[in-house]
């Protein structure tokens, strides 16, 4: 008796032990996180829905004019979060204005957030079609092939896309992430050499560094908040820092680190940056990948 009661003993020691570490470690980990204050919807898109409308509705313009009308109302439709209504304008301009360029490449996005990628395929050529040097194009074409699971046609948008201005650390981010999917160990090689192209001044060389090796996730974290002068500013900033750990957390098969960070990217609420949009296509994309796994009887 005595000796299983012993037992018990260290075995309780132990739990309080593994508890207080496993405690210690959430706090560290919660006290790195940095927060920012969810943007709220600005007045100034209100009011422009609002008088856009008003025109739409009453004013006597040609169809050139109403494409453009339900083109920009379409665009603050889509800054605000509210998708649906942004692409039933950017159809409605399209109806009027067939050859409207930058429609067709909104367009291509919603397609892919969707996962709807051979109507975005199709937007995308549309738009490349009519403007073949349109940078955007080939960078949201290449974003759709890589999550079509095509990430070998996607390297050659991105490719162009990047030459177009190599210091441009985001241009870099997206190749590598695309490149990373062909060859792992080539991508990174050629992540630490395009670099050095990159300047220290720009905050996103940050995500750059965390990516290659220079820094690990706690420096990182530290360095968001240095020059911040606003909360609009800070909140920009999360977005973009939040999505890039997530990715990274899930090369490194860290699937719950990597929701929970894509999940943080979204409540900044920065509905217009690339990283907000695919930060949702990313938790999509994961919860199907649990419905397929075979369960473990």
């Amino acid at each position: 008796m005595k000796l299983l009661s012993k037992s018990f003993a260290i075995i309780a020691v132990l739990i309080v032990q593994g508890c207080a570490l496993t405690e210690e470690k959430s706090q560290s980990m919660i006290n790195q996180l940095v927060i920012a204050e969810p943007l709220p919807i600005n007045y100034k898109s209100e009011v422009a829905l609002a008088r856009l409308t008003e025109v739409i509705q009453r004013a006597e313009v040609t169809d050139e004019q109403r494409a453009q009308l339900f083109y920009d109302r379409g665009v603050i439709y889509d800054s605000v979060g509210l998708r649906s209504l942004a692409r039933l304008d950017f159809n409605r301009a399209l109806h009027l204005k067939p050859d409207m360029v930058d429609a067709y490449n909104f367009l291509g996005i919603h397609y892919t957030q969707l996962q709807e990628f051979d109507e975005a395929y199709e937007a995308f050529d549309s738009a490349l079609d009519l403007a073949p040097d349109h940078e955007y194009a080939h960078l949201n074409r290449g974003i759709a092939l890589y999550y079509g699971e095509r990430s070998l046609l996607a390297v050659d948008d991105l490719a162009l896309f990047y030459q177009q201005k190599i210091t441009d650390p985001y241009r870099l981010l997206w190749l590598y992430l695309i490149e990373q999917d062909v060859d792992s160990v080539d991508a990174l090689t050629k992540l630490q050499q395009r670099a050095k192209n990159i300047s220290d001044d720009i905050w996103a060389k940050s995500i750059v560094n965390l990516y290659s090796g220079e820094i690990d996730q706690a420096k990182f974290l530290q360095d968001i908040t240095v020059n911040v002068r606003s909360n609009k500013e800070f909140s920009e900033r999360l977005c973009e820092a939040y999505f890039y750990l997530g990715k990274l957390s899930l090369l490194k098969g860290n699937k719950r680190a990597a929701a929970n960070f894509y999940k943080l990217a979204l409540s900044t609420n920065v509905y217009e940056f690339v990283e907000h949009r695919y930060a949702k296509l990313e938790l999509d994309l994961m919860r199907q990948e649990m419905l397929q796994e075979p369960e473990i009887n």
